[in-house]
């Protein structure tokens, strides 16, 4: 049975599946005073553990969690709704859920709650990868998805569902985060990981541009979103981006042979086929496209990523010991990789052809 939730201004304790948390008065980081009841919509999980935490640092935040349900909310009334269960793709396609039904259960507990604000973690996926993409986007660009891509046009649509709440009633406060590639060391999805694990890796081909954000910079983004009742859309990437052959060189991608062009090509389709975890329909076009953002909205309100984007990604990814060695150093080894292999073939073809004449004089 799921607890209630305090009046607005009241604060809350830890019952039943509902946990409330409140900072102490004395850890209060901002200048926000008015009491706060913040209902977070999640899977639970690094990103949420990490929103918990930058909420309950605000020193005058009561934050429930819960996973979403019209039933677990009567006569009950908070300020804020977060919605980061409509972002986690991996518990959606797990449970066969979609984003857009859990935007819309979002937009009903903030309407029983009585809620007016709206803090909705999108993705800047909704823009496409698309050859004629501006760059960077901003939130003034088109959303073009991956028609493909299902998770991608599910998040489109639950944007204009959160648009449509706004709008109807007056007062209300919407704020969409259009976060980039998000990843740390303790919590890299199996979506990140597989467009981490298609970018860098195709053979004699320009990689695009790409952003990597910290699950630290996020989670302040959307306290942040909270904390300053913003209002709109923002994308959330850190300042810059990787050029593609940054990319391809932090990919850790090992020394090889030079092969010819064709040859290339058909074994860049089989390492493709068997990347680390499934890859979604309609990712491809995110690893071949560029889609970097710009969050100069975002840091105009005052937002500051601590994390870079080369930062992000190394810690999100498994490490190598090629990582740390220089494009032309992996020049060199690749050519003394094909020297040795040529020398190995000439003694092995020596040593069988001695064999072979022995054989045949003895």
């Amino acid at each position: 049975m799921w607890a209630r939730l305090p009046p607005r201004g009241r604060s809350g304790t830890n019952v039943g599946s509902v946990t409330a948390l409140i900072d102490a008065p004395g850890n209060a980081l901002s200048a926000t005073t008015a009491e706060l009841t913040v209902v977070l919509i999640g899977t639970t999980g690094p990103l949420q553990t990490r929103v918990v935490e930058g909420l309950r640092a605000l020193g005058n935040c009561t934050v429930f969690e819960t996973r979403g349900s019209l039933e677990d909310f009567h006569d009950d009334t908070a300020d804020v709704v977060v919605d980061m269960a409509s972002n986690d793709h991996d518990w959606l396609a797990k449970h066969r859920e979609s984003s857009t039904r859990y935007a819309t259960t979002s937009l009903g507990i903030a309407d029983m709650v009585s809620a007016d604000q709206i803090v909705f973690v999108s993705s800047a996926m909704v823009y496409g990868a698309n050859a004629n993409n501006p760059f960077p986007l901003t939130e003034e660009t088109i959303l073009r998805p991956d028609t493909e891509f299902v998770f991608a046009r599910q998040l489109a649509s639950a944007e204009e569902l959160v648009e449509q709440w706004r709008r109807s009633r007056p007062g209300r406060v919407t704020s969409v985060l259009r976060p980039v590639i998000s990843l740390a060391e303790d919590g890299t999805s199996q979506l990140a990981g597989a467009l981490v694990s298609g970018l860098g890796q195709r053979f004699a081909e320009d990689d695009p541009p790409s952003q990597f954000l910290h699950l630290d910079d996020l989670a302040s983004a959307i306290v942040l979103a909270v904390q300053s009742r913003l209002d709109g859309v923002y994308n959330v990437a850190p300042e810059g981006w990787i050029p593609g052959e940054r990319v391809r060189a932090l990919s850790g991608e090992r020394p090889r042979i030079p092969l010819p062009e064709r040859v290339s090509e058909v074994l860049g389709a089989v390492r493709w086929r068997f990347q680390r975890g499934p890859i979604p329909p309609g990712l491809r076009s995110y690893t071949r496209e560029p889609w970097v953002v710009s969050s100069g909205r975002l840091l105009a309100e005052g937002w500051k990523p601590t994390v870079t984007n080369e930062q992000a990604y190394v810690e999100g990814t498994e490490a190598r010991w090629w990582t740390m060695v220089s494009p032309k150093r992996r020049q060199e080894l690749s050519l003394g990789v094909g020297v040795g292999a040529g020398l190995i073939v000439m003694i092995v073809a020596v040593v069988i052809g001695r064999r072979w004449w022995r054989a045949r004089h003895d």
